[in-house]
């Protein structure tokens, strides 16, 4: 049997060759060195959008972190315990007001383990006034213009505030 081929106008062609390429971009999945960067980003507050247009403006040097996040997948292993250790160290840094790196979960490894975030202390107010518990005597008190008085309201009245610097 001999095959009969025909030609197809170049237009048909093209069409199809840019149908498959749309395709292909789509069934294009991220690197595991790319979801690394990715999910650092995104533990920083940026979405996709975000990232890909500030590489654009060259605001992000997307290439700066691909070496790192290869030094972490390697460290880690796979793709799924390099992404927690960025979420713990994620949130050990913003818990301090500070800034963290790639560079930083790979400097933290041995950490990881022992890295908590800081946790707020909260403190009792009364109507804007600071609370102090006295132990001895098992009793709220209120700080007042810098005399004590004993409280003697309900405790659900009691405030639960972060505490002031």
């Amino acid at each position: 049997m001999k095959a009969i081929m025909t030609k197809k106008p170049k237009s048909a062609n093209k069409a199809a060759v840019r149908a498959n390429l749309v395709v292909l971009k789509e069934e294009e999945k991220e690197s595991p060195i790319q979801q690394a960067v990715n999910h650092y980003f995104f533990t920083k507050g940026l979405t996709l959008e975000q990232i890909k247009e500030d590489a654009k403006k060259k605001k992000i040097l997307y290439s700066r972190y691909t070496r790192p996040a290869r030094d972490l997948l390697i460290l880690a292993g796979s793709l799924d315990a390099a992404k927690d250790a960025i979420n713990k160290v994620a949130a050990w840094a913003q818990s301090r007001g500070l800034d963290y790196t790639i560079e930083t979960v790979c400097k933290r490894w041995l950490e990881l383990d022992s890295l908590r975030p800081k946790i707020k202390k909260r403190k009792a107010f009364y109507r804007g006034n600071p609370m102090v518990w006295d132990e001895s005597k098992k009793k709220w008190f209120v700080i007042k213009d810098g005399e004590w008085f004993e409280f003697a309201d309900n405790e659900d009245a009691i405030e639960w505030l972060e505490e002031r610097k």
